[in-house]
C-alpha cells in the first residue's frame, strides 16, 4: 500500500472538511496543522478543494466545482467576489503586484470547467463556504482520489447541435458522487463527462467515463441515451477511451457511473500511484472483461449499443452564436490561458443580468473560456462593449483563441516552467507576427509546466511540456557548476480529438524557451506554402515527416536543437 493510501486509511478524507472549520477557528498555522494531523493532512485537504502552494507556505489554491460549467449570474458573482476579497497576495510576496500581468485577486478557469483561486488562507474558508452555500456552490472533492467535476457541453440546451440537453444528467451524476463516502476513496482521481451534443466538446475520449449521445429502438420505440467510453486520459501514459457495448438510458446514468466506480474501487491498483489511474485498469483487464465487471455490478439492464450520434469535435464556443431559442444569442468570450480578475468575473456576471433574460447563465468551457447566454439580439453589442470585456473579446486571433495554459511553476508543486504569463504573451505575439490562412480560425497551443498534462498538450495542434534545459555554448552560467540552465520545453505537433483523434507527436525535446516562437514562425511559413485546400495545421503536421519538421524548425535563427534536458 502506498503512502497516500495509508493516510486515507488513518482518517476518511471527507472528515477533513470539519477539521478545516477547527483549524480556522483556532487560527492554526501550517506548522501547527502538521503537528496535530501529520503530513497526510495536506493530501486529505484536497477533498475540501484545497491544495497547498508549492512555493508559499501558509497559502492554498482553492478549486470550485462547476458541473457542466453552468453558473447562474448569482453564483458567478459570488465566485468573482470571493476571488477579489480573499485571493490576495501578502506584501511579502508582492501584494497587488505579485504577478506582472494580473497582479493578484485573480481566478483561473480550468480545462475541467472548474474555477481555481490562489493565496487562500485557512482562516477564510468558513466565510468562503458560507457564501458558497447561499448560492449552491461547493469545493468538496474538487481535488483528491474521487469523482472530480463532471464535464458537459457548455452550450447545453442552447444549440441544434445537441440531440438532447444532458445538463440534468450532469447534475444528477455530480450530486450522487459529491460527498458520497462510499466513493470518495478511489485508487486515484475519477473523471467523467456527459453530453447530449453531437460535437463532443466535453472530450469523452480522454476521460475515465465518456458518455455521448446515441439512439436505440427498444420495444418498437426510439429512445435517446448514451454510448459509453472508458479508460481515457493524458499525463505520462496517454490513452484514448475504449467504447463499451452498452446503451445507457438517461435515467440509468447515475447507476452506470456508480458501477464503473465500483469496479475501479475494487480492482484498481492501490500500490503504485504512477499506474493507479483507471485507464491502466482498463488496459490490464481488457475492454471486454472490464465491461463484464461493470455489468456484474450494475443494478439496471444495460442494453447493447444503438446508433451513435456523435459526429465531430468542437474545441471551443468563442464568438457570437445564435441559440435555438428565437431572438437569443450566446457570446463566447476568449480568456487567454483562462486567467482573469475576480472583479472582472463578477462584473461579467452582473452584465449577464443586465443584458440577458431571466434565463441568462455564465458557462465555463474546457478551453478555459466562458459564455454568457440568453442575450437578446439587440443586447449583444452592449454586452461586448462592457468594460470587463475589453480584454476578452469574442473575435480573437487564432493563436489567442486556442491558447491554453496550466498553473505552472508560479504556484504548482510540479511546475518546472512559468506558463500563464508566457502563454498570454506568446499568443498575442504570434497573432501579430504570423499571417495565418483566412480559413484557419484557431491554432490550439497548449502549455503544461510539467509532464502532468493539466493543459492537455497531447490533444493540441502545438503542445509544450516544461523542461529545464542545459544550453550549450551560452554566454553566461546560472549555477555553481558553470552550466547555463534555462526554461525550456518539449515541443509537440499534430494532436486532436474527434473522428481523426490522435495524440501529439513530440517532435523536438528540450527546446529553450527563446527558440519556440522563431520555430513556430518557420513551421507556419512551410505550412502556408504546402497546405492543401482547407488543410488544418495539425493535418499538415501529420503528413509531414518528423525529420522534415525538425529541419524546418531548425531554420530559425535560434537554438532550437542546441539544448539538452537538465537532470534533476
Amino acid at each position: 500500500m502506498n503512502t497516500v493510501e495509508r493516510w486515507k486509511q488513518e482518517k476518511h478524507p471527507l472528515d477533513v472538511i470539519e477539521d478545516v472549520y477547527e483549524y480556522a477557528d483556532e487560527g492554526l498555522s501550517f506548522d501547527e496543522i502538521e503537528a496535530r494531523a501529520g503530513d497526510g493532512e495536506w493530501e486529505r485537504l484536497k477533498w475540501a478543494g484545497l491544495y497547498k502552494h508549492g512555493q508559499h507556505r501558509g497559502y492554498f489554491m482553492l478549486r470550485t466545482k462547476v458541473p457542466g460549467g453552468r453558473l447562474t449570474p448569482e453564483q458567478a458573482e459570488v465566485i468573482g467576489e470571493v476571488a477579489d476579497d480573499f485571493a490576495t497576495a501578502p506584501d511579502a510576496h508582492g501584494g497587488e503586484n505579485q504577478n506582472s500581468v494580473w497582479g493578484d485577486a485573480f481566478l483561473d478557469i480550468t480545462t475541467r470547467q472548474d474555477i481555481q483561486m490562489h493565496w487562500i488562507e485557512i482562516e477564510d474558508m468558513p466565510e468562503i463556504w458560507r457564501r458558497y452555500d447561499e448560492v449552491g456552490l461547493t469545493t468538496v472533492q474538487g481535488c483528491g482520489d474521487g469523482a472530480r467535476n463532471v464535464l458537459g457541453c457548455p452550450a447545453a440546451g442552447l444549440t441544434d447541435h445537441e440531440c438532447f440537453n444532458a445538463q440534468p444528467v450532469v447534475d444528477a451524476v455530480s450530486d450522487f458522487f459529491t460527498g458520497n463516502r462510499e466513493y470518495a476513496n478511489l485508487p486515484r482521481k475519477f473523471k467523467m463527462t456527459v453530453t447530449g451534443c453531437r460535437e463532443d466538446c466535453a472530450q469523452s475520449q480522454i476521460n475515465d467515463i465518456g458518455l455521448t449521445p446515441a439512439r436505440k429502438r427498444i420495444d418498437g420505440e426510439e429512445y435517446y441515451g448514451f454510448h459509453a467510453k472508458v479508460g481515457g486520459g493524458l499525463s505520462d501514459g496517454p490513452r484514448m477511451a475504449s467504447p463499451l457495448d452498452v446503451f445507457v438510458r438517461p435515467e440509468d446514468t447515475v447507476e452506470f457511473c456508480r458501477a464503473v466506480a465500483q469496479v475501479f474501487k475494487e480492482l484498481g491498483d492501490r500500490h503504485n500511484r504512477g499506474v493507479c489511474r483507471m485507464r491502466y485498469l482498463v488496459e490490464q483487464m481488457g475492454v471486454e472483461n472490464f465491461e463484464e465487471a461493470v455489468r456484474d455490478r450494475c443494478s439496471v439492464d444495460l442494453r447493447s449499443r444503438g446508433v451513435d450520434r456523435s459526429e465531430s469535435y468542437t474545441g471551443d464556443h468563442v464568438g457570437i452564436h445564435d441559440q435555438k431559442q428565437e431572438g437569443l444569442r450566446y457570446v463566447g468570450f476568449n480568456v487567454i490561458a483562462g486567467r482573469m480578475g475576480g472583479d472582472e468575473f463578477a462584473e461579467a456576471a452582473r452584465a449577464a443580468r443586465r443584458h440577458g433574460t431571466d434565463d441568462a447563465t455564465l458557462r465555463l468551457a474546457t478551453d478555459q473560456n466562458f459564455l454568457i447566454t440568453h442575450v437578446p439580439d439587440d443586447g449583444v453589442k452592449e454586452l461586448v462593449d462592457e468594460p470587463f470585456a475589453e480584454d476578452y473579446q469574442p473575435d480573437p486571433g487564432p493563436f489567442s483563441r486556442g491558447a491554453v495554459g496550466c498553473t505552472g511553476s508560479e504556484f504548482c508543486n510540479y511546475g518546472i516552467i512559468e506558463t500563464k504569463n508566457r502563454v498570454r504573451r506568446w499568443a498575442k505575439a504570434l497573432d501579430e507576427r504570423i499571417d495565418t490562412p483566412d480559413d484557419l480560425d484557431v491554432v490550439r497551443m497548449h502549455m503544461s509546466g510539467c509532464s502532468a498534462s493539466c493543459a492537455q498538450p497531447q490533444i493540441a495542434d502545438i503542445g509544450f511540456r516544461g523542461e529545464t534545459v542545459n544550453v550549450e555554448d551560452a554566454d553566461e552560467t546560472t549555477n555553481e557548476e558553470g552550466d547555463a540552465i534555462v526554461e525550456g520545453m518539449d515541443f509537440g505537433l499534430g494532436g486532436s480529438l474527434g473522428a481523426d483523434n490522435e495524440f501529439i507527436d513530440w517532435v523536438e525535446t528540450a527546446v529553450p524557451a527563446n527558440a519556440v516562437i522563431p520555430a513556430i514562425e518557420e513551421l507556419f511559413e512551410a505550412y502556408v506554402d504546402e497546405r492543401a485546400d482547407g488543410e488544418r495545421f495539425y493535418e499538415w503536421n501529420r503528413r509531414t515527416d518528423d525529420d522534415r519538421l525538425r529541419t524546418v524548425m531548425q531554420r530559425a535563427d535560434a537554438p532550437v536543437s542546441k539544448g539538452v534536458a537538465q537532470d534533476d
